[in-house]
């Protein structure tokens, strides 16, 4: 696909309904189009906290739809700016920050990997997603990423889901949470939490139709060519995670 291609992709995201028409050969007023393009102009930050050992779609799979989204800028934060790299795969990511120096962030979001056990215990990684989530518009989480948000007091009293696989360990850290078994995400008020891996992208998309709505996330997993479980109830992993438990 040409660069061209990607480009009115990304300018059709930003527009209503109405202006995706025109993206494809239907008429719109040019002074509409430009108001429509200038009401976007202010960058919505959305933060990624890596840390030693996250798994890496659950990182780079939201992170490739959210990309997509111009009002959108993606950001990858850890404790230390600099690579970090990720679980048994061994692929580093780079932080451009490092979490004393990090901008301000709308949307949060926390993955899981194998990792997630070490920073459990790691208060530094849990007082900055505390730091965040005091004034993020949204904070979701990928997998395990929700243990972390538990373990950080966050979730106490909502509905949350994880990774069924090990499920428990979510459990573990804030039994006070309704944790839902058949959920491929969970949102409850600005908390917005995923299954397992492959999940995030799902919940990443679902977060585009919340705020874009449901014809610009499904024109985006198109023009991708991903099939997107678009219904959050839709979980084709609970049944066969709680007959094995």
């Amino acid at each position: 696909m040409s660069r061209h291609t990607w480009t009115e992709i990304r300018r059709a995201l930003a527009r209503p309904v109405i202006a995706v028409a025109a993206s494809i050969g239907l008429l719109l007023a040019p002074a509409a189009v430009a108001q429509q393009e200038a009401a976007s102009s202010e960058k919505t930050v959305v933060g990624v906290a890596l840390y030693p050992g996250f798994e890496l779609l659950d990182v780079f799979g939201p992170v490739e739809m959210w990309a997509y989204v111009p009002d959108f800028e993606v950001v990858m934060v850890a404790e230390t700016a600099g690579p970090v790299a990720s679980a048994q795969q061994g692929i580093e990511a780079v932080a451009q920050y490092s979490f004393a120096d990090a901008p301000e962030i709308d949307i949060l979001m926390v993955p899981g990997g194998n990792g997630t056990l070490v920073e459990l215990n790691n208060e530094a990684y849990l007082d900055f997603i505390r730091k965040v989530d005091a004034t993020s518009t949204l904070t979701t989480s990928v997998c395990t990423g929700s243990a972390l948000l538990a373990k950080a007091g966050l979730l106490s009293g909502r509905k949350a889901t994880s990774n069924k696989a090990f499920f428990s360990l979510a459990v573990q850290q804030d039994p006070s949470v309704d944790w839902q078994g058949s959920a491929r995400w969970v949102e409850d008020g600005k908390y917005i939490t995923s299954s397992g891996v492959s999940a995030g992208t799902d919940m990443a998309l679902g977060l585009i139709a919340r705020l874009k709505g449901k014809d610009q996330a499904e024109m985006l997993a198109k023009s991708l060519e991903y099939e997107w479980n678009s219904d959050p109830e839709n979980d084709p992993f609970a049944i066969e995670f709680a007959t094995a438990n």
